[in-house]
């Protein structure tokens, strides 16, 4: 399935159905008076998150939703059904943006959330209801309103706990296949992965969702290679593992560069916590790997792990250490949920 992060999509709500002009006539009844019913309210256009999703790719084909429109009033005081609600099922993680892109309209995080954006139009009256003491046959009513309509765009930011970045070839996708059951494409050429891929790391009763992005560039920001576009699917992540190519002749200067792609992008990526690793050390001796953490560690002003994700040299020390931040952070969380929680 191809993978596809932004759509545009026109969206309109349904009209309200139109009130009724009706008398009631029957025999043996003098007097029968109004009895035209109400239109029926427009269907709303509703998102809803549905786990099983993971790309936009289906609004590249389907780009127009209409709900239905709401059924007229009758006579006998029978009011129209509701038009039927669309029903626009998005991947966990969708943002709905209005037109120009600068409203953020919801937010769908967790799965079965469901948010109405666009509301059907009220029904129209119908006689009935214009019916009084000084006007017994009224002959009135009411069109129902028209729905509303807009462009929207449609932005997913995958979920995930843990965050791979680094430059291209770093060996970020043979990471993820190595730690998960995920099956990115590996190859040994840059720009490999040309979209997100998510895998599931699984230790015991533990688990946590691993993102592996696009490598990155210098003036990824300014647009360079394939931009910092897809940063934002490791938005949401608790934290950024950064893998470094430790077979690079200057791997401070590509930390660096890296850093300030990330602080460039803003959206509090700088200030999560990061784990730094030299990756590829089976190809490199011991002296040379002390080297190269060294200069790491003295650019990134932390410790630095040496792993080998081809080998599986020192993955599980970072699995380890992986799994203690995510496990801290969720509490942290549920702690604040009982906090703020009525």
């Amino acid at each position: 399935m191809k993978f596809l992060d932004e759509a545009k999509i026109y969206v309109k709500s349904g009209d309200g159905g139109a009130g009724c002009v009706g008398f009631r006539r029957e025999k043996y009844v003098e007097f029968g008076g109004p009895d035209g019913g109400n239109g029926g309210r427009g269907g709303d256009i509703v998102f809803e998150s549905v786990a099983n999703l993971n790309t936009l790719i289906d609004f590249r084909y389907h780009q127009h939703i209409k709900a239905g429109r709401g059924q007229d009033g009758m006579g006998k005081n029978r009011s129209g059904a509701k038009g039927e609600s669309a029903i626009v099922r998005v991947p966990v993680g969708t943002q709905i943006l209005d037109e120009s892109k600068e409203t953020l309209l919801a937010d769908l995080t967790e799965t079965s959330q469901r948010v109405v954006v666009l509301h059907g139009g009220d029904g129209g009256f119908g006689n009935t209801h214009f019916k009084s003491s000084t006007n017994q046959a009224p002959r009135r009513a009411d069109r129902g309103q028209p729905g509303e309509e807009s462009w929207l765009w449609l932005r997913l930011k995958l979920i995930a706990d843990v965050g791979l970045v680094g430059i291209p070839n770093a060996g970020k996708s043979t990471f993820l296949a190595a730690v998960s059951r995920a099956h990115p494409k590996i190859a040994d050429y840059p720009f490999t992965t040309i979209h997100p891929n998510l895998g599931v790391v699984r230790r015991d009763m533990e688990e946590f969702v691993l993102a592996d992005i696009p490598g990155l560039i210098e003036g990824a920001s300014d647009g360079a290679g394939l931009g910092i576009r897809f940063l934002g699917h490791v938005e949401r992540c608790r934290v950024l593992v950064h893998l470094v190519d430790g077979v690079d002749d200057d791997v401070a200067t590509t930390y660096r560069i890296i850093r300030r792609e990330v602080e460039a992008y803003d959206a509090g990526l700088a200030e999560k916590p990061e784990i730094v690793a030299v990756n590829k050390c089976d190809a490199l001796t011991p002296d040379v790997i002390a080297e190269k953490r060294a200069a790491v560690s003295k650019a990134a002003g932390c410790d630095v792990l040496a792993i080998s994700g081809l080998a599986g040299t020192g993955v599980d020390g970072l699995l380890n250490k992986l799994f203690r931040i995510v496990a801290a952070c969720r509490a942290e969380d549920e702690e604040s949920e009982r906090a703020y929680s009525p």
